[in-house]
Parts: structure tokens; C-alpha cells; sequence
């Protein structure tokens, strides 16, 4: 791959240095241009309509009040399409230490929930429990299902008895999610939140592809878990669960946690 963005997906009209930073899902590019402030994902043709789909998310959540990336510029011919946007200033929250994520902590509840206060009425894109396991079910039944995803224990199961499991819970939790819907980011993992190291407030989320309505629990299932990959030990991962949830506003459902944290992973694919 060269400095600038030859790869044959990639459309022209895109000037400048770009440096890779990493080849994205299903066979999507990613670009960082030389001087830090934007991205660019570039993809083939067979993948144009779902990024596409990720434009207008960003685009949409940028007229919102919600801090994240903007929408610069749209490229796209019959070998596909590219997506440029700002960069948001600052570093991923998995990648600050210990100590400066649980300074943050409260401060990252603060942004989720700004997020999930967001009128839902008004966004036009759906990650709703009907879609979610719909789309589980193909990617089940095409034997898509990605091993590393899975919690450690379940990686060895077969994914149908995993979605078997699942199934018999979802009339319930449909019920659940009709009384709290609210728009979710719908890959709520610390990568997806930028801090500002200076302040530790969030600069931003990113990566917005599956953005849309949908139970709260599928973004707090995900944020939940990811952060217990950087608490040292299971009793301060409980109190930042408790410390998280206070500030935030909700009385944590476990049942309802495990359900969103096992259906997640089998919807990749």
C-alpha cells in the first residue's frame, strides 16, 4: 500500500498523503491523512451500500449535539466508494491506564447518557432486537460467526446452540426494549470513545456504522464488558458497574446485560 490511497477500491478524488491504519470489517480500508485531522474508509462495490449507511449515521448524529466525527467529503464510482471524515482530537478510551479511565468514568456516563437522551422519535435508523437477531440468524446459518467475539467460554459451542439459548428470551425482551428505546451507538466499546487526555472529558464517539434505535441494555452490555478489560480485579469492576450506573441513572439488569452481551457477538459476521 502506498502513502497515498491507490488501492484499486478506492475511488479517485481523493488528494493528499494518507497513511493506513487498518484493514476494518469486511474488507474495509482504513486512512489517516498525514496531518491527523481526518479519516478515510474506503471499501469495494459489494460493500458501497453499507457504508453508505454509515455516512448518513454520522452525518445525522453530527446535527444532533453529540460529539463525534464530521462528514468531509463522499467519493464513490463502480469500484466502490470512500468515506472522509474529521478526526476526533484526543485518545480512545481503552488506551488510557486504569487510573485515568476511572477518572473519566463518570464523565463517559454523562456522554452515554447524553447520547441516549437524544430524541428517538426523530432518528430514521433502526438497531431494534427484531434486526439484531434476524441478522444473527443469517450469520449463524452461514457458519459467519467470529470465534474471537464470543466470551472465552462460549467460543467452543456451537453458535446455533448459543442463539438457541437466546431465542426463548426474546418475546420478553422485546417487550423491554418497546419502554426503552433510545438511540444507541450500537458498538458502545471503550476504542469508540475518545477522551481528551488533558481533561479525560469525551472528545467524541466514533465508528457509528450500527448507530440507531434500540434497548439501551445493547449499548450498556457492550461498554460494561469492554471496560472490565482494564479494571485489575472483578471487586473494582462491580464498583465501577455501580459507580457507572449511579451516575447514569438506571438500576443495572444482569439478566438483561447477559442477553445483549451473548447476542452482540453473533451478529458479526
Amino acid at each position: 500500500m502506498s502513502d497515498r490511497l491507490g488501492s484499486p477500491a478506492v475511488p479517485g478524488g481523493i488528494a493528499g498523503d494518507w497513511l493506513p491504519v487498518s484493514a476494518g470489517e469486511s474488507g474495509a480500508a482504513v486512512f489517516r491523512s498525514a496531518d491527523g485531522t481526518r479519516y478515510a474508509k474506503c471499501v469495494a462495490a459489494e460493500d458501497v451500500v453499507e457504508l453508505a449507511a454509515e455516512r448518513d449515521r454520522v452525518a445525522w448524529l453530527g446535527g444532533q449535539g453529540v460529539p463525534g466525527p464530521r462528514v468531509l467529503d463522499w467519493h464513490s464510482c463502480g469500484a466502490g466508494a470512500c468515506l472522509v471524515t474529521s478526526a476526533v482530537p484526543g485518545v480512545p478510551a481503552d488506551q488510557v491506564s486504569a487510573s485515568d479511565l476511572r477518572a473519566s468514568w463518570e464523565r463517559i456516563a454523562d456522554a452515554v447518557r447524553g447520547l441516549h437522551e437524544v430524541p428517538v422519535a426523530g432518528c430514521p435508523f433502526r438497531r431494534d432486537l427484531d434486526g439484531m437477531v434476524a441478522l444473527a440468524r443469517d450469520v449463524v446459518a452461514r457458519g459467519a460467526v467470529n470465534r474471537e467475539f464470543l466470551p472465552v467460554e462460549q467460543q467452543h459451542t456451537p453458535a446455533a446452540e448459543l442463539l438457541g439459548r437466546l431465542e426463548p428470551q426474546v418475546a420478553g425482551r422485546r417487550v423491554q426494549e418497546a419502554v426503552e428505546t433510545v438511540v444507541c451507538h450500537g458498538d458502545l466499546c471503550l476504542p469508540n470513545i475518545v477522551l481528551d487526555p488533558r481533561t479525560l472529558e469525551v472528545s467524541g464517539f466514533v465508528d457509528l456504522g450500527r448507530l440507531g434505535r434500540a434497548d439501551r441494555y445493547a449499548d450498556l452490555s457492550l461498554l460494561l464488558t469492554s471496560a472490565r478489560e482494564t479494571w485489575p480485579d472483578e471487586e473494582r469492576a462491580r464498583a465501577a458497574d455501580a459507580v457507572f450506573a449511579g451516575r447514569y441513572g438506571v438500576s443495572l439488569d444482569q439478566d438483561r446485560l447477559r442477553f445483549y452481551l451473548h447476542l452482540d457477538p453473533l451478529t458479526w459476521g
